[in-house]
């Protein structure tokens, strides 16, 4: 689908109406873009809390702080690369 639209004295496009529909696009989404080359993609921004869940968690690590996973990982990639 090719569809135009107007950039304004403020650099603003509104997004057409067909690509909104084709997106799924709601008031309050945000899109992300992506230059390629002399174009831009817009896309959906990745709605992260939407995967929340979608992998399992070991129930021994589960509660972990963040810092600690970190350290963990940091740790673990350094032994690989030996």
């Amino acid at each position: 689908m090719d569809v135009s639209a107007k950039v304004s004295s403020k650099g603003q496009v509104t997004i057409p109406h067909a690509v909104r529909k084709a997106l799924a696009l709601e008031e309050g989404d945000e899109v992300v873009f992506r230059v390629e080359g002399d174009r831009a993609v817009i896309a959906r921004s990745a709605d992260l809390l939407a995967l929340a869940g979608s992998v399992s968690v070991p129930t021994a690590k589960r509660g972990t702080p963040w810092a600690e996973v970190l350290r963990q990982t940091r740790r673990a990639r350094a032994a690989g690369r030996r």
